[in-house]
């Protein structure tokens, strides 16, 4: 449990510790500030600072977020009114008087400069319970790029200039690890809702609105709104009764009476009017159909399903004295709605490094020295884990549903994949495979799964992988429920408020708390007695946030969050769940299965995941262009805040009616945006496809669409002949705590071009994706980052970096370059991952620079490379005389091919079409011997 706060000074300040004052401790220094606060500075052995700022300096760590301890040994001096640490790799400095914190680099270089009347650390109460607001503020008026933080969704890349808030909800995940271009990574260790540029929380834009309410085409009300806020279920009452009798029911399109109803819609206009020059920021809350206009120019146009409303941004530069119209216009359909926002911060606090918390017991935070975004993540893996090694299985093809209903039809459909011969690994079962009424019991209904085992089993005949569906969600009365309630370890205050969820007659339903060992340990001992002796390879852990209730005030989540089984009130662990959840499971799973990797899908993250082996996905996304669009930014700073495995619902989850109906006139855009969410998918750390009705499986969406068929299948198949590339690239996010899915800034920081692009990504080293984001779009301008030259890999020819281009984007493919140097290692065509791993190999090498790859392979799901068993083949080429060096093998694992056929296609530039399709060239076999060869 954490330590509540004390707030008396006089109780908190120890007899050894005067005001602006510095003792020495182990691995760092206290310094007690003229105001008592009092800052401690730790070193670790790799340059890394944890800095603790309170009146009264907590013990232990502030969050399960970090697990290495502090064991540097840095030299400690005092220059007048500041105390330094000093270390090989940077150094840190406190002021006594204020206790400002600055942080340099090796080389004497500014890294963090404190600004300290902006520091908080203020006493609140919450319930009952003492706890600490805090913020610090570091470089105001700083032009660094800011980068990494989670998965956020409002296609914000560099964080500079931008306001963020870091809660857990369907789509957003926090990782408050922040990584900058001036060669620093900040960890901020707090767990509650924490605002990263504003600290103060975005209001209610507050006018004189005229609001407007229709039913069809018939206005049935005409008031004066001070606000547009319908935002939570508790909103709803507010509602007008003029306009209340024909909401359209959610799902059913039908009113209570089940009789068809008008449409119902609402216009709010108002004029803006401030004095406050400068950029005001907004966000829409919003669920079904909503528009916002500004001086009549449409500045927002979105749609959300009901029941997962999200924040979409826009921003407004004002004079002095400016005055704008809003027009906003929604359609309800029982959805939520808020418009917020926030007055212009000064010039240096809008460019600063801000974060502000809640609730803790101290400013807590960990500055991580990075000369490059590399060391940057290296550090954060350090300080919170490494990320273990995936199974190969998991970079294949994925295929998933929402849902299948029995066990027939998911047998069923792996068996269509391998009769149509379309490559994939793994096939998924998601939620509601039991009985209606006995949500938790992680069991089947044996009326549509008779055989749980047997449809495995039948799934692993095929050469294909099971994942299955567990939430920590319980019915109370279902045995599984029980025992975790007699043990107090279900939270009560979901219960207590009726809570009733979606499935037939709605059912009182709760969560387990897993902040105790004891609660994990009997959550994982049910899930290993019931579905781990099924033979499942996967463990999908949704709504992980967790989401009893996905239209709550952030007000009643926090207050139903209150732990159980600790009393840790619900505002100060906020963020934490979906880290001490997984490693629950990872624990109990590599107790019961030693020898096999572990793989966890979750929807949420803490920092510090990706030593649970999860994955992370992006939610229950909207199936639109802007959606789509979203997803790349969102999984790029994910990647970026350290955790390597990420993934999305290739299509989008949820679909408008005029997609899930499929109306014919709308078909071609449905098939299009599904193509390219594809294309997308195939350059993403894990390749699948899920969503809501129209089924996604490759040979049903595709159906009667030739044309688009063969573009998936395309992409199936590039996926699984480019394995031996990512599958090393993915080995290197354990190895050498890599990254598979890059944005520019990691390799072309130089270029300042490629700070803000959010829709062009590196997938490992060399490959470089440009998805499409636009219906009907046939080009897209790429930016070919200087410092490079690049391949075009659908034609072959050679382009100059530091330049825009305009790529062909036919709807078939996806502009996607390779790097100048690269070289790519290709397998044979497969099915699935697992057929003819020590097949065949194809080196692709693309001339006009020096470069180089180090192949590696190992048994691809034990875990033998713990142990050493594994290959490495180092690959070299130099340009300036055309020869390609295949090193010495090095090292070895069980099942590895003594000798293999290798292929080298060397690409100059001409144009010969979609480069990963050649396959003629220099051949030989490799005996693990070093060859050289020239050309």
């Amino acid at each position: 449990m954490l330590r509540l706060v004390a707030l008396t000074l006089a109780a908190t300040l120890s007899a050894a510790a005067l005001a602006g004052e510095v003792r020495q401790v182990p691995h760092g220094m206290v310094v007690t500030t003229d105001t008592g606060d009092q800052v401690r500075v730790l070193a670790h052995a790799d340059g890394t600072f944890r800095v603790t700022v309170a009146t009264d300096l907590p013990d232990g760590r502030s969050t399960a977020m970090v697990v290495a301890e502090a064991d540097g040994k840095p030299d400690f001096r005092r220059e007048g009114d500041v105390a330094y640490l000093v270390t090989p790799k940077g150094s840190a400095a406190v002021g006594l008087t204020d206790g400002r914190v600055t942080m340099f680099d090796s080389a004497g270089v500014v890294l963090l400069d404190e600004h300290t009347p902006a520091r908080t650390i203020a006493p609140v109460t919450i319930e009952g319970q003492q706890w600490l607001a805090t913020r610090v503020q570091f470089n105001r008026g700083t032009t660094e790029g800011l980068f990494g933080l989670g998965q956020h969704q409002n296609r914000q890349m560099n964080y500079n200039g931008e306001d963020l808030e870091l809660a857990q909800h369907n789509m957003a995940i926090t990782v408050p690890y922040l990584v900058s271009t001036r060669g620093y990574g900040i960890l901020w260790d707090n767990a509650s809702i924490t605002r990263v540029g504003d600290p103060a929380p975005y209001e209610k834009l507050t006018l004189d609105w005229r609001a407007q309410y229709y039913l069809g085409e018939q206005q049935v009300l005409d008031r004066l709104e001070r606000t547009i806020d319908y935002q939570y279920l508790r909103d709803q009452t507010r509602w007008p009764e003029e306009a209340r009798a024909a909401v359209v029911a959610a799902t059913t399109g039908q009113n209570t009476q089940g009789n068809a109803v008008q449409t119902q819609r609402v216009v709010w206009s108002g004029t803006f009017a401030s004095e406050q020059a400068g950029t005001h920021k907004f966000r829409l809350y919003s669920s079904s159909y909503a528009k916002v206009f500004v001086d009549g120019e449409l500045v927002l146009d979105r749609w959300r399903q009901n029941w997962n409303p999200w924040y979409h941004n826009f921003e407004i530069d004002f004079e002095p004295g400016q005055t704008v119209n809003f027009r906003v216009e929604w359609e309800p359909n029982q959805g939520y709605i808020a418009l917020e926002h926030a007055e212009p911060l000064p010039a240096e606090d809008r460019h600063s490094v801000s974060f502000a918390s809640e609730a803790g017991t101290a400013i807590d935070y960990y500055v991580v020295p990075a000369p490059d975004m590399d060391q940057a993540i290296a550090g954060y893996r350090r300080l919170t884990g490494k990320a273990p090694m995936m199974p190969r299985w998991a970079y294949g093809f994925w295929q998933s549903r929402q849902r299948y209903n029995t066990q027939a039809e998911l047998v069923e459909v792996m068996q269509t994949y391998r009769d149509q011969r379309i490559p994939i690994d793994n096939i998924v079962q998601d939620w509601f495979y039991w009985p209606e009424d006995s949500w938790g019991c992680h069991c089947f209904d044996p009326a549509r799964f008779p055989d749980p085992k047997g449809m495995v089993d039948a799934v692993k005949a095929l050469d294909g992988r099971v994942m299955i569906s567990v939430w920590p969600k319980f019915y109370p009365d279902t045995a599984h429920g029980k025992a975790l309630r007699e043990k107090g370890f279900l939270y009560e205050r979901p219960l207590t408020a009726g809570q009733r969820d979606w499935v037939g007659k709605g059912y009182f339903n709760t969560f387990y708390d897993p902040n105790l060992p004891e609660a994990r340990a009997l959550y994982w001992q049910q899930m290993k007695d019931t579905l781990l002796p099924l033979g499942f390879d996967a463990w999908w852990m949704d709504a992980t946030e967790p989401d009893w209730h996905s239209n709550l005030s952030v007000e009643e989540r926090k207050y139903q969050m209150t732990s159980p089984t600790t009393g840790t009130t619900g505002a100060a662990i906020f963020n934490s769940y979906p880290l001490v959840h997984a490693e629950g499971v990872f624990e109990g799973l590599r107790q019961a299965q030693p020898d096999t990797r572990p793989f966890i899908l979750t929807r949420s993250g803490f920092g510090g995941i990706q030593r649970t082996s999860s994955a992370l996905w992006s939610g229950d996304v909207a199936a639109r262009w802007d959606d789509l669009r979203d997803q790349i930014s969102a999984g790029l700073n994910l990647s970026l805040a350290g955790v390597p495995n990420w993934t999305h619902d290739i299509g989008g989850f949820a679909l408008e009616d005029r997609f899930s109906k499929q109306d014919p006139a709308h078909l071609p855009e449905w098939r299009e945006l599904y193509l390219r969410w594809f294309q997308f998918g195939a350059f993403t750390p894990l390749f699948r496809s899920h969503g809501e009705f129209p089924q996604r499986e490759t040979y049903l969406v595709s159906e009667g669409d030739p044309a688009m068929r063969e573009g998936l299948l395309h992409y199936h198949r590039l996926r699984y002949r480019l394995m031996p590339y990512l599958y090393t690239v993915a080995a290197g996010t354990h190895f050498d705590d890599g990254t598979i899915m890059r944005p520019l800034v990691m390799d072309f920081e130089a270029d300042r071009k490629v700070w803000v692009i959010d829709d062009q990504y590196l997938f490992g080293p060399s490959l470089m994706a440009a998805p499409v984001t636009q219906f009907e779009s046939r080009t897209r301008k790429v930016y070919l980052p200087h410092g490079s030259d690049w391949f075009d890999a659908l034609t072959g020819v050679k382009l100059t970096g530091g330049q825009e281009v305009v790529a062909d984007a036919p709807r078939e493919r996806m502009p996607l370059y390779v790097r100048a140097g690269a070289i790519i290692p290709a397998g044979p065509d497969v099915q699935w991952t697992g057929e003819n791993p020590q097949g065949s190999l194809t080196l692709h090498v693309f001339a006009g620079a020096d470069g180089g790859f180090t192949l590696y392979e190992d048994e691809g799901t034990d875990m033998g490379y713990t142990r050493g068993a594994f290959v490495r083949v180092p690959l070299s080429w130099n340009d300036a005389s055309r020869t390609l060096s295949i090193g010495a093998r090095e090292g070895s694992f069980p099942g590895m091919a003594q000798s293999r056929s290798l292929t080298i296609v060397l690409h100059e530039g001409h144009s010969r079409g979609e480069v990963f399709d050649l396959r003629d060239g220099r051949s030989l076999t490799y005996s693990g011997e070093a060859v050289t060869l020239k050309f």
